[in-house]
């Protein structure tokens, strides 16, 4: 059975090296900066992530989600805690966000059982 998590990770950092290796100014202005919103400030890293995952569901992003699914995981959130932020993204964005709650779902669910 192939491992999405690792897949994912894989497929995002070989993409990412390419697009950094372009030495474009604007695009690694933005990498940073993206960087740089999730740190450590006047709110913490878990609640910024969970705004990230709120946000990304809402615009239906898909890459972004799994983005910020790890990250939260990785922050030690608890399903229920992220459960609930996906609760708000799905009122805010509406009925055409559950195909994406739907994967939001799967992707906790490979997060929690890899090995």
């Amino acid at each position: 059975m192939p491992n999405s998590v690792s897949e994912f990770n894989a497929y995002r950092s070989k993409m990412n090296d390419a697009i950094l290796a372009d030495n474009n100014k604007i695009i690694k202005r933005i990498f940073n900066l993206d960087t740089n919103a999730f740190t450590e400030g006047a709110l913490d890293k878990k609640t910024k992530e969970l705004l990230g995952l709120v946000a990304s569901t809402v615009l239906r992003c898909d890459d972004c989600i799994k983005y910020h699914l790890e990250a939260t995981y990785k922050e030690g959130l608890k399903k229920e805690e992220v459960v609930e932020a996906l609760g708000i993204a799905t009122l805010v964005g509406g009925t055409i966000v559950i195909p994406h709650l739907r994967r939001a779902y799967e992707y906790w669910d490979a997060l929690e059982n890899q090995q």
